[in-house]
């Protein structure tokens, strides 16, 4: 074989500008055959979970890396034998002597191939691997055949039999379990292999109750056998001497490798709070008209089957109040120092995911109607929910919208999403004492928090956005006249 024969898969950039990946699984090992547009391994970037296919047929020869290994971008991965070279080298030899080459079965076409987020497509059809030929060592079984006739001829004591060596067929590649990529990256975080794990899932997918279950499962046995504390030491007569702290587990402390997501989110937030000044203000408005509005869209045939909540309205508040001060929709140049106002709105949405805190966004938010809206934020959530968000969905976004509401957080400082230049933080909405129309009555209220890169806007600039956001929401026939 020549070096001519052998291809170097490399590690491509599965997303914008992204420099390294984790290797997550491997799906082929050495000796296994596979072909143009074959999922080889799965790989976890800092903004998605991947499966990348190999682009050419081939037999692999080796696996660069282990799984878990971080690999940079342009880092060769796996290396496959192709056809159209030198003649392939061959496998170790047995230690049996190997029978004639059967003649080869004409290779089966390869599936035809489905689009994926990178590469060149997926085939429908499984792993393969390459059976080993192994023929049956007649020498060696007829030599322990004599010799156990030998010794029962002689009036020995019945000796254990020798087992002859018998061929055995290669086993069938074992099935992948099914289980999504979160699920995936929890039991890998928690040290969880998912071939012991039993799925309850629907067609047999792995759920994260089954990781928690065979987690909690594997540690009961091991509290069982944990030996028994030592007898503490007499104590020392010290009446002012507090008493030493209880432990609350065995294991002090816990190390989380910092990678994926967690890295990437570090870096930006680190980045951000210490390149762009922040401004935070804040406005505690009455949204009980709001409230009430959402209540009846929900009975609108028009957003029948959509998603329709208080988010969907304080989207689209924050969508008006940028139209009428579109300065806010802007970012800095520092390169060219230079203020560059979008005159678009790719609106971002932040979601706590399995994976982390991500931030996709809706592309032209700003031309979408409201049934419109109300699709792509669904959509968007129940993709980030399934950890199958892309990596284009988070690029390119100009202002965003974090709900911690809905934690039962009143409100929070949030920090900017590098390259934008506001975000929004939407408090939980709760039933307080208000004075409406002269008396006090209960009605449904919440706080706002807009922060802004205060070297492009300005004290007036944001609180002209936040106040108009704040009228929206306490009057939502503003849609009708300010949209």
């Amino acid at each position: 074989m020549t070096n001519a024969s052998v291809r170097e898969f490399k590690m491509p950039d599965v997303g914008e500008g992204l420099t390294e990946a984790e290797i997550l699984k491997w799906y082929v090992q050495p000796g296994d055959t596979v072909t143009d547009g074959q999922v080889v391994c799965e790989v976890e970037t800092a903004k998605a979970a991947v499966e990348l296919p190999i682009p050419y047929d081939g037999v692999v020869r080796a696996l660069h890396f282990p799984e878990g290994t971080t690999v940079d971008v342009g880092t060769s991965i796996i290396a496959v034998e192709v056809a159209g070279g030198a003649a392939p080298a061959q496998q170790e030899a047995p230690a049996v002597p190997a029978p004639a080459a059967e003649p080869e079965k004409p290779a089966e076409q390869p599936a035809a191939r489905q689009p994926v987020l990178v590469g060149y497509g997926v085939a429908t059809s499984s792993t393969r691997r390459r059976p080993r030929k192994q023929a049956p060592d007649t020498a060696a079984r007829q030599a322990a055949s004599a010799v156990q006739s030998e010794l029962n001829g002689h009036g020995a004591a019945p000796a254990v039999p020798v087992t002859p060596a018998v061929p055995v067929a290669p086993a069938a590649p074992a099935q992948r379990p099914l289980a999504k990529p979160p699920v995936r990256k929890l039991a890998k975080d928690l040290g969880v292999d998912l071939a012991t794990v039993t799925p309850t899932g629907p067609d047999g997918v792995i759920t994260r109750e089954d990781v928690h279950a065979a987690v909690a499962a594997a540690q009961a046995p091991a509290q069982q056998e944990a030996p028994a504390a030592p007898p503490a030491a007499p104590a020392v007569s010290a009446p002012d001497r507090p008493a030493a702290p209880v432990s609350y587990d065995s294991a002090r402390e816990t190390r989380i490798p910092v990678k994926g997501v967690r890295k990437a989110t570090a870096a930006a937030m680190v980045g951000s709070a210490f390149t762009a000044p922040h401004v935070t203000e804040f406005v505690t408005v009455d949204v009980t008209r709001t409230m009430k509005l959402v209540e009846e869209l929900k009975q609108d045939k028009e957003f029948a089957g959509l998603r329709v909540n208080p988010l969907l309205l304080i989207a689209k508040a924050l969508l008006v109040a940028i139209r009428r001060n579109p300065d806010i929709n802007a970012s800095w140049d520092e390169a060219a120092q230079e203020i560059v106002v979008k005159h678009y709105v790719n609106l971002g949405i932040a979601a706590a995911t399995p994976r982390g805190l991500i931030v996709p966004n809706i592309k032209d938010a700003h031309a979408k109607t409201l049934p419109e809206l109300a699709a792509s934020l669904g959509e968007l959530v129940s993709t980030a929910r399934e950890g199958k968000t892309s990596p284009s969905a988070m690029q390119g976004g100009t202002v965003t919208i974090t709900n911690v509401g809905v934690f039962g957080v009143d409100t929070g400082t949030p920090l900017l999403n590098p390259g934008e230049s506001a975000i929004l933080a939407v408090g939980a909405i709760k039933l307080q004492p208000w004075v409406h129309k002269g008396k006090v009555k209960p009605r449904q209220v919440t706080t706002l928090a807009l922060s802004f890169d205060h070297r492009l806007v300005d004290g007036e600039l944001g609180s002209k956005v936040l106040a108009d956001v704040a009228a929206v929401l306490e009057q939502p026939k503003r849609l009708i006249t300010w949209a």
